[in-house]
């Protein structure tokens, strides 16, 4: 008797897709961008809830859209908060490198240790508080867990990273975005994170090999080139001519040396968008929330052309401050030199300088925010895609909102974010 195969039916993946117009951005971020200008820094609270709500709002799911309800008075007090913590810990700091001398080494070791420790506690706070205020159909993320393990747990991954030159970041960055991911959740949902270090250090290893490889052949090749030996009986003896030894030592890799240092700098810029690329599509495609899993079909050539738009964005920035500086600075000294008073000459140009720096600055964080930070979360959302959706219907609401505490200590250290 023939038997029936029932076949389980496939499940269609959920859209996902980016909604927003890039000149509304344009005009959000100029505006945004004009008004922290007049008011002194204040106005970027607003800016940044401003830029939340439009990037929130237009990221589309399933036919819903992602809501953002925080407030821009919450990140004002929670600056606030942050700015009364961190002054007295300066204080302290610059009070214990006065009592011990500048040149107190292990001080300023142990300060900057603890400033990079309330780094990363500021910057768990600060996602635990945008989850909270990221709502989609109605419901709440939420993020749990202690900032303070999550802030060793980085530290001690970064320090990994460092002595092995790169090398362990995939599974350092693995192992972090599974403490951070499986203490978040959507309502009753869990998250969790699968993306595999092993995945992402096979996919950069060539890149490392391209940029610090070279370093690494070249440091090689000039310790190989030192007898220590010699050396070493030379500095017990107190001899003067041992920084001239190293130096003949040295002189047949300088070549060498320069010819590495170029591999890498050349390197470094043309392999940047390939790991964001990279990292990115790893970071995507590792994401779950229950049942419910992300990919995504982000391309490197997609990425390249984010960062040439920014080339090209920037080149023309600057050629027109070019332009107008120029003209302005000829038209203002011209009718300055005709009262022949240097001193105001000197105090114009200087001002104009001044103006032209500050305008190419603030462009420049535009141009960078609307073309890559804007443009990769679009590429990122436009190819992503879900599975298990159905599994979003069944959500029921848990958790609770976060104080701005987080968001002000990230924005007072400067590694606040979108």
């Amino acid at each position: 008797m023939a038997t029936i195969e029932i076949l389980s039916p496939i499940v269609p993946a959920v859209a996902v897709r980016f909604l927003g117009k890039e000149d509304a951005y344009w005009r959000l971020r100029i505006k945004g961008a004009a008004l922290v200008v007049v008011t002194l820094g204040i106005y970027r609270f607003w800016l940044a809830t401003d830029v939340r709500r439009f990037l929130w709002s237009n990221t589309e799911i399933s036919g819903d859209t992602l809501e953002y309800n925080g407030l821009a008075t919450e990140l004002l007090v929670g600056f606030l908060f942050a700015v009364a913590i961190l002054v007295p810990l300066y204080m302290v700091f610059a009070l214990v490198m006065l009592e011990l001398g500048m040149v107190a080494i292990k001080p300023a070791l142990i300060g900057f240790a603890l400033l990079a420790l309330l780094g990363e506690y500021a910057l768990y706070r600060a996602r635990r508080y945008r989850l909270t205020r990221t709502v989609f159909r109605g419901l709440r993320f939420d993020q749990h867990g202690s900032p303070w393990r999550y802030a060793c747990y980085a530290l001690v991954c970064w320090g990994i990273v460092i002595v092995t030159l790169g090398l362990a970041y995939p599974w350092t960055q693995a192992f972090l975005e599974r403490f951070k991911m499986r203490n978040t959740s959507y309502g009753d949902l869990q998250g969790r994170f699968e993306g595999s270090g092993l995945s992402l250090f096979l996919r950069g290893l060539p890149m490392w090999l391209l940029i610090v490889g070279p370093i690494v052949v070249a440091l090689g090749v000039l310790s190989a080139q030192i007898d220590w030996d010699a050396l070493s009986r030379l500095m017990e003896k107190g001899d003067d001519d041992a920084a001239k030894m190293i130096g003949n030592m040295l002189a047949p890799g300088i070549g060498i040396a320069i010819a590495a240092a170029s591999i890498s700098l050349i390197a470094l810029p043309l392999l940047y968008p390939v790991f964001q690329a990279v990292k990115l599509r790893w970071w995507i495609s590792g994401l779950r929330f229950g049942e419910v899993a992300v990919t995504s079909r982000l391309r490197i050539r997609q990425v390249y052309r984010v960062y040439l738009r920014l080339m090209l964005y920037l080149f023309l920035l600057g050629l027109l401050a070019s332009i107008m500086g120029g003209m302005t600075v000829f038209a203002v000294v011209g009718i300055v030199r005709l009262i022949h008073n240097a001193t105001l000459t000197q105090v114009v140009v200087g001002a104009i300088s001044l103006l032209l720096y500050v305008v190419v600055m603030i462009g420049s964080s535009t141009i960078y925010q609307v073309i890559v930070a804007a443009g990769l979360w679009r590429l990122g959302v436009d190819t992503a895609a879900l599975t298990g959706g159905q599994a979003l219907d069944g959500v029921r609401a848990t958790g609770s909102a976060s104080s701005a505490l987080g968001e002000g200590l990230a924005d007072a250290l400067g590694v606040g974010s979108i």
